[in-house]
Formats: structure tokens, sequence, C-alpha cells
């Protein structure tokens, strides 16, 4: 079917920054942008119009650093997302307890703040239930285990800290019940894993939610074996509605000698999947002293530790695993989220150009929380992206109250800079991390143009220098993760000859009082309405 869309504002999202009032969509192409009368001149007199009655006409948004299977299986288990409060959160376990016949329970979405030092214990599950409990956190650096758990894991007061991780103890040594990055894959070699149906079905529910939310485009930040199988059975299928630039697992517990393993799975692609992207997972999170810093985390008193956080790879070898990717023509999407890990991977980035030359690989690095300015200018040198995770730019409890104490003032001025970047010429693409953040797009944006939410009860700014306008945060959801995607050729404005992915917003967002008061009205895919919140 063709379309017509008129009668509002078209935010065409091109380097230009134009408008229009109308489009015209043919066979799953844009045919014409312009005015009314240009535009239904280029159409069929068959084209159904559809009357925008003043609503926001983009592009698709695409989501550049998103976790889809998990975020529906999340929503398939014992899910605590919805959860204000610890007491809230103990009574959605409760209630799946009861209502789960046997085995394992499994989920997760639960807030550090919630808890005295970030660290959940387990007795508040064992106080619930016998059986055994593994909980990820919301930002899924962390899990949260019964002692029920624990014992199938084997894991005692004798059993020692790896190398990547930390398990939180009791005074005399017995685990507490948290465990922090490389100690969660303890839990997870014992805790039922998704069976391949179990996979689908989560990727099918994530795709849904996605698709409502205004997605049509994501690049999976975490691809393994299993999850590149599925990927493939539902582009084979036609079930995979969404284009999916799959970001292949490093494994950072083995070396070089996967490369070969990742050069074949790149080769694999099918239909609307393409995974010739690697993540490369750099660091952990700062409320857990696991972001890697170029300077000691404090302690309570603000005096200086002897933690500076984890590198999950070396500096030397992520030099030379970078070189090898880029020399492959694959895409690099590095999870970097201390200041020493965003330096480490520009480093990386910049010794791939200087071996390799400029290839259009278009790495990027994902979250980028703590920035040292020296490093800021980089990015543009380097052709690296900024991938942005605008929610997380708030004055929460997990940014006052586990953050801020431990970083100091000076590295706090240096969070989460993407007014910097943008000034400097960075390339900004954006994404949600769901399961970890909502995938809620124009609560992104509010996030990004305001740094507060007084939705939640944060009206304070967080360092309001670096804000950025409606118009970034829509070219970032766009125009940047399509770049990242390497979609912006078919995709990531309203222009003549593209692909047909279109959002239309229940109203304006440059004229609401928050971009978040704003929601998806439909969603359109390649010339089809995948979602629609009401009849056209």
């Amino acid at each position: 079917m063709n379309y017509i869309f008129r009668n509002g504002p078209v935010f065409v999202g091109n380097a230009a920054r134009s408008w229009a009032r109308a489009v015209a969509v043919v066979e799953g192409k844009i045919v014409a942008v312009g005015s009314d009368d240009e535009v239904r001149r280029a159409a069929p007199v068959s084209a159904v119009t559809v009357d925008l009655d003043g609503r926001l006409l983009t592009a698709g948004f695409q989501d550049a650093h998103v976790h889809p299977m998990m975020g529906g299986l999340a929503r398939m288990q014992c899910n605590l997302e919805d959860a204000r409060t610890l007491d809230e959160a103990l009574i959605v376990i409760a209630d799946h307890a009861n209502r789960l016949r046997e085995g394992w329970l499994l989920g997760g979405g639960w807030n550090y703040y919630w808890f005295d030092g970030g660290n959940p214990p387990a007795a508040l599950l064992d106080a619930i239930t016998d059986r055994p409990v593994y909980l990820g956190g919301a930002d899924g650096h962390s899990g949260w285990a019964s002692s029920a758990a624990l014992a199938m894991a084997g894991i005692t007061a004798g059993t020692p800290d790896p190398i990547d991780g930390r398990i939180e103890r009791l005074p005399d040594g017995t685990p507490q019940g948290t465990l922090h990055e490389g100690a969660m894959e303890l839990m997870e070699r014992v805790a039922p894993q998704p069976g391949p149906t179990e996979v689908r079905n989560a990727l099918l529910e994530g795709q849904r939610f996605l698709i409502s939310q205004g997605i049509t485009a994501w690049q999976d930040a975490w691809v393994t074996g299993p999850l590149h199988e599925a990927y493939r059975a539902l582009a084979e299928s036609d079930d995979l509605k969404v284009a999916v630039r799959g970001a292949l697992w490093w494994d950072r517990e083995r070396g070089i000698e996967q490369f070969d393993e990742h050069l074949q799975y790149s080769t694999e692609g099918v239909g609307r999947y393409d995974p010739r992207t690697v993540k490369l997972m750099l660091d952990g999170v700062c409320e857990n002293h696991t972001a890697a810093l170029l300077g000691p985390y404090f302690d309570q008193d603000g005096a200086a530790t002897e933690n500076s956080g984890l590198d999950f790879i070396s500096a030397g070898e992520l030099a030379q695993i970078v070189v090898r990717i880029d020399a492959a023509g694959l895409q690099c999407h590095f999870h970097a989220l201390g200041d020493r890990a965003v330096r480490n991977a520009l480093d990386a980035v910049e010794a791939a150009r200087q071996a390799n030359g400029w290839m259009d690989t278009r790495p990027h690095l994902a979250h980028l929380q703590i920035v040292d300015p020296s490093d800021v200018g980089r990015f543009r040198r380097l052709g690296a992206t900024a991938n942005a995770q605008p929610l997380w730019a708030i004055l929460d409890q997990t940014m006052t109250e586990l953050t801020i104490p431990f970083i100091g003032p000076e590295r706090t001025t240096n969070q989460y800079p993407w007014r910097s970047l943008l000034d400097a010429g960075a390339t900004l693409a954006m994404g949600s991390d769901w399961s970890v953040s909502t995938p809620d797009v124009m609560a992104q944006i509010a996030m990004a143009v305001h740094r507060s939410n007084p939705h939640s009860g944060v009206d304070q700014v967080f360092l309001p220098e670096q804000r950025i306008g409606v118009a970034d945060a829509l070219m970032a959801f766009t125009a940047g993760s399509a770049f990242v995607n390497h979609r912006d050729d078919v995709s990531g404005s309203v222009e003549c000859g593209k692909q047909a992915d279109l959002v239309v917003l229940d109203a304006d967002p440059f004229e609401a009082d928050r971009p978040d008061d704003v929601g998806v009205a439909m969603t359109m895919i390649a010339g089809e309405f995948v979602f629609e919140k009401e009849t056209i």
C-alpha cells in the first residue's frame, strides 16, 4: 500500500536539519518530501492519506546499544523493573515464588540504592523461599543470589574472587549474596539457561515491545552463538521485522584465538540480520567500583583507595585485538564506562587507524560515563562515535549515594559530556541498553535535553552545561545510530530514495513541555505499519 503523510511537521533529520510538511511513500520507499502540493504530485492517486493533525513525523528510531532477548526474557521472568522500592520488589519476588511450581526462581531488575552499600543480601531471599533464587541487577553488572543458589554454585567462604569480579562477603568470609562482574559467571554456570525455544520467544517479545517504542533497527550489544542462531532463524522465516546489527561477544576469558570464530560468524548474516560487529567489554560500572578509572576510587571518608577499577582486557592486548578486527573490516563496539576504559578504547582505535589506514568500520564507544577532557576531541579525529545512554545522566540515588562520593568532584564534572562531544565534532548515537534501562526513546531524549526528571522526583539538573537540544537528540537516535549500524544509506532520515522506516509521534516534542510527555502513535517499517496506537 502507498501513503501520503500530511498536515504536520516532518523532521527530515538530514545534515541541514530540514523540515517539511508532507511525505509520500510508494512501495516501501520514500518518493517525495516537501509541501502538500509537491508530495501529492509525486504520489499515485490511490495513495492512502494519513492526517498527522499536527503530530510530528520523523525517521524510525534506531537503538545503538540494546539487549532485546534479555529484555524480552525479563518480561517473561520475575521482573522487578517496575518496582520503586525494596518492599515492592520483595512483594513481586514472593508472588512469583508462590506461582512458580518448582525449580529456580530467575529474573532481575533490582537497584543498588535499595540496599545499604548497594549490595543485596541472600537473607532477604531466604526469608521468602528455600528454592534457589538468582536475580540480575538492573544494570547487568551484579547478581543477587539466595543461600540455596550459592550452595548449588559451590560458592563458599573458600571460593576466591575471580580476577574480573568480586564476591561480597560477611565479616567471617561467608558469601553475602551479591556477585559482581565476573563472579556472576560462577552462578550462571549452574543456573538454568534459556533453550532455543525460550530464546526465540524472548527475542520476539523484545521485538514486539521495541517496535511499540518506534524502534525500527537496533544493534544487539551481546550476541553469543545461540542468539546468533536465533536471529538467523527469525530472519530466514521473515519473523525478524527490524534491521539488526549483531555485536558478537568477545569472551574476555579467551584470547585472540577466538578471532577466526567471529570472522566466520560475521559471514553468516541473513536478510535483516547483519553480524559484522564485535563487542568488547572493557570495564564494569562506577556504582560497584569496577569501572576502570585513571585514578583511584575514594572511600567513605574521601581518602584514596588502592582500587581504580578493573581492566577486563589489558590495554596492550586490546590494541592487538582491535587492529585485527578492524583489518578484517569488522566494527568494534566498546563498553567503555570509566575514563581509563575510554582512553584504552581510543588508543586501540588509534592503533588500528595507524596500522590499517582509515577503514570504514565505524568503531563506537558505549556508555562514556566519565571522559577525561583531553580525550573529548579524539572522537572526531579518530572517527569514533560516542554511543550515549542518556537516562543515566541524572542525580538519582545511584549517582548521589553510590557514585559521586567515590569518584570525587573532579571526575563528577566529566560525566556524560554529550554537549562537549558534539561541540568537538563527534558523531553522537544513542541506545537504551534495555533491559538495563527503559527503551522509551522519548524518555531518553528528555533526559538528554533536561538532565533531570521531575516525574521521578529529581528536579535538580545534573551538569546543565552538558544538556543538548531536542534536534540533537533526535538526530542521535536516527541518523547517528543509523551511521553506527551501517544503515545511513537506506535509513536514518526522511529523504527520497530511503526505506520508509518512519515514526509518528502523538505530539510535537519541540512544542511539548518535555519530550517524555510525547509518545509513539505509529511505527512503519519498509512502508508497512507494524505498530499503531490508534487507527489511521
